[in-house]
């Protein structure tokens, strides 16, 4: 039976999400039942083209991508797959008739990082930051709505606002890894060696402005979405403040954390002020 199969593949998106990133976990733990599993089926598929692109080194990465993207277009056109995180993918993609283009998209961006590795434009940045991130927050944002479209058109601004702000601040605190590992550059004009007190002002200021137009959309948010975005929200928000903190000398040298004791306490913290209705 399929309904077997189903389980299984959701289970592996879940066990992804638990895998690869504490933070995001315990705010997925915080989305409504019946959002939650779909969001854990987003991220295992992020997660995966993410991870070709940037972690298999000693393997052909532009192969392995090509096969990925092979089987996700088969995975979309024959509702099934036999790669499980594809196949819990395409069921959340057809339950919430998830816009074709954000996945292309997507890939699109994927794929750029297997070649491209200095952004210098703002353009170039912009456009890259819409790809990998912002279409990712709007295909969660369809999940959250459940197909309503006025409430998606309403949002998505404040959406794509969110995505950028995470993006913005990982790449910031990822400056050092992705320039001596990966060889990339994302933040037009400022590699390693340039990233100053000036400049590090200057992103933070920019991301800033990122989480208050989506904090607008978070308090807008259906009910079953807001406590897990929020704690999303909480969480790159302490990031960001520890890194406006740290100087540039030092996340040039080393990559800035949250501990899991401060995410606990984050999580604790946003679910307080949720059941005290201050976060509306």
């Amino acid at each position: 039976m399929k309904e077997i199969f189903d389980i299984l593949s959701d289970e592996c998106s879940k066990k992804t999400t638990q895998a690869y990133s504490t933070s995001f976990s315990l705010a997925t733990k915080m989305l409504g039942p019946s959002i939650r599993q779909d969001i854990y089926n987003i991220y295992g598929f992020v997660r995966f083209a993410d991870e070709i692109v940037d972690s298999f080194h000693k393997y052909n990465k532009e192969k392995l991508f090509e096969c990925f993207e092979r089987d996700l277009q088969l995975a979309l056109d024959d509702r099934i797959s036999l790669n499980p995180i594809l196949n819990s993918f395409q069921n959340t993609v057809h339950k919430y008739n998830i816009d074709r283009e954000l996945i292309q998209t997507f890939m699109s961006s994927m794929r750029q990082d297997l070649t491209k590795s200095v952004y210098t434009t703002v353009e170039e940045f912009n456009d890259y930051i819409y790809g990998s991130a912002d279409v990712v927050g709007l295909m969660c944002l369809q999940v959250f709505v459940k197909g309503n479209s006025e409430k998606y058109d309403e949002l998505k601004n404040a959406a794509t606002n969110l995505g950028s702000a995470f993006q913005k601040v990982n790449f910031l605190r990822d400056i050092k890894e992705d320039e001596e590992i990966l060889s990339r550059t994302y933040f037009p004009n400022i590699d390693l060696n340039t990233l100053d007190e000036i400049s590090k002002e200057k992103i933070i200021l920019e991301i800033e402005d990122n989480f208050k137009k989506g904090y607008l959309g978070i308090l807008k948010l259906p009910h079953e979405a807001r406590l897990g975005v929020f704690v999303a929200y909480k969480y790159y928000r302490r990031l960001l403040k520890k890194l406006q903190k740290t100087p540039a000398a030092e996340i040039r040298n080393s990559r800035i954390r949250v501990p899991n004791i401060e995410k606990i306490g984050l999580l604790t913290g946003s679910y307080l002020k949720y059941q005290l209705n201050l976060v509306k």
